[in-house]
């Protein structure tokens, strides 16, 4: 069910959401999060289509924040609120309600927000393009226990990179983070067959891709090794190659959803290391709300920062 409200306020968007969830017969039970994304419209029909795939396994209330640029000298200070509610099948599990604010209003999102999350539930924040410079201190983050970026969607992907590391909080992580869950699955598996000790990392990728520099600075952290990036063509990261004394361990992917793990000694075989949709990032990412020690650890480098923190598993 669907129901449009124009000119509006937050505590009649919570009315329609009871009258939506009443004449579609969907209760209100069952939703364990409330996903804020925050969005431009150019960007908004993939976000929302990511955010409904994930809300397949975390049902939740999804609302997306559109601040619409003004289009006259009224619209830059007449403050509007415009609204879609989504509910049953329009909103899969979950419901989702897409704001779209002009005016000042533009500015105090927050304000709009705060009504309509779930009580008693936690709050995840998404930004899926460019997100604020410090997310833990931006209004709409400091109401979420678990702050999204994606630092590989920006116009400066490394400079992003750095910007993150600067003003790191708890509860914050990135996409460009979550996308090397399947490349330290498979390091660590390598590293537990083969016991040499590692002498130096290389990372190969696309150049400027954020992942690879995350990546080469956990594996400095963790192995206390020297580690360098080398640029490739791509797509996204291709090659880890650790190197000991018997061989390199590596594992390569060219193309394609295979990649080839090789171990000194023994021969070649196949592992499955696909680029994953956003919508599985983001479902991984709601399966822990805690803070990501280990993502720390990568922006910063410091094998220390997480332990201070307690260290959860890699």
């Amino acid at each position: 069910m669907k129901l449009d409200l124009t000119d509006t306020t937050a505590g009649d968007v919570n009315k329609a959401l009871l009258h939506a969830r009443r004449a579609s017969g969907t209760p209100a039970v069952g939703m364990v999060l409330t996903m804020v994304v925050v969005i431009d419209e150019e960007y908004a029909y993939d976000a929302m289509k990511a955010a409904r795939q994930a809300s397949q396994e975390h049902p939740s209330r999804t609302l997306v924040v559109i601040r619409r640029h003004p289009r006259g000298p009224r619209d830059r200070t007449h403050p509007r609120l415009d609204a879609e509610v989504r509910v049953a099948a329009d909103a899969s599990p979950g419901e989702t309600v897409v704001l779209r604010l002009y005016g000042e209003v533009r500015e105090h999102a927050q304000s709009v927000v705060l009504p309509l999350l779930l009580p008693d539930a936690p709050v995840v924040v998404w930004w899926p393009v460019e997100g604020p410079e410090s997310p833990a201190e931006d209004p709409l983050g400091a109401l979420a226990q678990r702050r999204i970026t994606d630092m590989d969607a920006g116009a400066d992907p490394l400079a992003a990179l750095e910007l993150r590391a600067a003003h790191y909080a708890p509860g914050d992580t990135d996409l460009a983070w979550t996308r090397l869950t399947l490349w330290r699955s498979a390091l660590a598996a390598a590293l537990d067959q083969e016991r040499a000790p590692v002498r130096g990392v290389v990372v190969e990728a696309e150049p400027g891709n954020p992942s690879a520099e995350l990546l080469v600075r956990w594996l400095r952290a963790r192995l206390r090794v020297p580690g360098e990036v080398r640029p490739s063509g791509g797509p996204a990261i291709t090659a880890v190659r650790l190197e000991t004394d018997q061989g390199d361990v590596s594992v390569v992917r060219e193309e394609g959803p295979l990649a080839t793990l090789t171990l000194p000694g023994q021969p070649p075989r196949n592992l499955a290391l696909k680029i994953r949709p956003t919508s599985e990032l983001i479902a991984e990412e709601l399966r822990r709300l805690d803070a990501d020690d280990m993502y720390e650890i990568a922006l910063r480098g410091d094998a220390g920062a997480g332990e201070r923190a307690g260290t959860r598993a890699v």
